[in-house]
C-alpha cells in the first residue's frame, strides 16, 4: 500500500482556495489517475461510528438464512434490502486478466459469489414523475429485529457520503473544472450504503476461498471504512495486485465505472477481489476470542451519479482519449441496469 499516499482533507476543508489545497486537489486527481484508488483521512469521520455500524451488521448477518431472505427485493434488482449469497455472479473479465502478468492474476472464483449484501438507500431520491428509473430508486427495507437500524445506517452513510462529496470537489478542481461539476450530478442519485457479509464460520472456508470475484464497481466512487478482516486485494492501473491495509482512522476510495465514463478513461474503474488469506484466518481466531459473530463485514458505500443524468466525458481532452468511442453518451440509469443484468441482479 506504499503506492497510495494518505490524503488529509483538513487543508482543503479549512481553506479550499489556498495554494496548498489546490495542490492537494491536483494530487488527488493524479493518484486516482495512476492507481484508481485513494486513501484519505477525514476529520469529520469517527471510527467509533464505523465500529457501531460493523457491530450491528455482524449481528444482522448472523441471523438465520430465512429471516434475512425476508429483506430481499428481487423485484427491485436487489438494489434495496438483502442480496442472498450465491446471487451475484462476477462478470467475465478474461480479456483484462490476459493482459496481466501471470503473477498478478486474480484468484479464480467457483461460480457465484458466496457473499451476502445489504443495500440501504442514502439521501434524497427523485419522485416517480422525476425519473425514468423508479426501480433504481426504491424505498428502504428495515429489518424487524433492529430498532436502532435507521439511526446507525444513516449516521455512517452520511459521514461516508460527505467524504465522497469533498473528494469529488477536489477531483473537479484538480482537473480545472468547476467545484460542483460532479456533485451537482450526484443530487438525488441512488447512493447506497452497501455492507457485504461473508460467513467465516463455515467449515468450507479456507485460505484461497473467494468471497467476491475479480470485478470493478459500476457506480461513481466507492468508499470503505476499515474492515476487521483482511482479504481485499486491488489492482493498480499498471496491473500490480496489492493487498489492502487501510491505516487506522483512514478511509479507502475506489473509482467506479461512472467516474471512468465522465473522465473518458483518464481515471479507470479499479479492479478488486475479496479472498481469504492467512491474515483472514488469524483474524477469525481474534474475533472468536472476543465472542463476536464470525462474519466479515465490508464497511462500504457506493456513491452514484443521478439516474437521469447523462454519462459522457466532461472535458474535451477526455473526449479525445476515447478514440474507440467507448464512452458514448448514455443515461446513468441505463448504464446501471446494463451492469446489473451482466452480474445477474436484474432480469431483462
Amino acid at each position: 500500500m506504499e503506492a497510495l499516499p494518505v490524503i488529509d482533507l483538513n487543508e482543503y476543508l479549512n481553506d479550499p482556495s489556498s495554494a496548498t489545497a489546490q495542490e492537494t486537489c491536483k494530487k488527488v486527481l493524479q493518484v486516482l489517475h495512476e492507481t484508481s484508488c485513494l486513501i484519505i483521512r477525514d476529520p469529520r469521520v469517527t471510527m467509533q461510528d464505523n465500529s457501531t455500524f460493523i457491530d450491528m451488521m455482524e449481528e444482522y448477518y448472523a441471523q438465520p438464512y430465512d429471516v434475512k431472505c425476508e429483506d430481499a427485493r428481487p423485484e427491485a434488482h436487489f438494489q434495496v434490502g438483502a442480496t442472498p449469497d450465491g446471487t451475484e455472479v462476477p462478470r467475465d473479465h478474461s480479456k483484462t486478466i490476459e493482459k496481466l502478468d501471470p503473477n498478478q492474476h486474480p484468484t479464480k472464483p467457483k461460480g457465484a459469489d458466496p457473499k451476502w449484501r445489504f443495500f440501504w438507500p442514502v439521501g434524497e431520491r427523485p419522485s416517480p414523475d422525476e425519473t425514468k428509473f423508479p426501480v433504481l430508486n426504491h424505498k428502504q427495507v428495515i429489518p424487524k429485529a433492529f430498532p436502532q437500524w435507521e439511526n446507525v445506517m444513516d449516521t455512517w452513510a452520511n459521514l461516508m457520503l460527505r467524504a465522497v462529496g469533498t473528494v469529488s470537489e477536489m477531483v473537479a478542481l484538480g482537473a480545472g473544472l468547476e467545484k460542483d461539476e460532479f456533485t451537482k450530478r450526484m443530487k438525488k442519485a441512488p447512493h447506497l450504503l452497501a455492507p457485504t457479509g461473508s460467513d467465516l464460520s463455515n467449515s468450507k472456508v479456507e485460505n484461497g476461498t473467494v468471497f467476491a470475484g475479480f470485478h470493478y464497481d459500476l457506480n461513481f466512487l466507492t468508499i470503505h471504512g476499515k474492515s476487521r478482516y483482511p482479504g481485499l486485494y486491488i489492482w493498480l492501473r499498471n496491473g500490480t495486485k496489492i493487498p489492502v491495509k487501510v491505516p487506522e482512522g483512514c478511509l479507502l476510495l475506489q473509482a467506479g465505472k461512472q467516474l471512468e465514463w465522465l473522465t473518458g478513461g483518464y481515471i479507470t474503474a479499479g479492479f478488486h477481489e475479496v479472498v481469504v488469506n492467512e491474515a483472514t484466518i488469524e483474524a477469525i481466531q481474534r474475533q472468536k476470542d472476543l465472542g463476536r459473530p464470525l462474519w466479515r463485514v465490508s464497511s462500504t458505500l457506493f456513491s452514484h451519479i443521478a439516474s437521469d443524468q447523462v454519462l459522457e466525458p466532461l472535458k474535451s481532452e477526455w473526449k479525445e482519449l476515447d478514440t474507440d468511442n467507448v464512452y458514448t453518451p448514455i443515461l446513468t440509469g441505463d448504464q446501471v441496469q446494463n451492469e446489473l443484468k451482466a452480474i445477474n441482479l436484474a432480469k431483462n
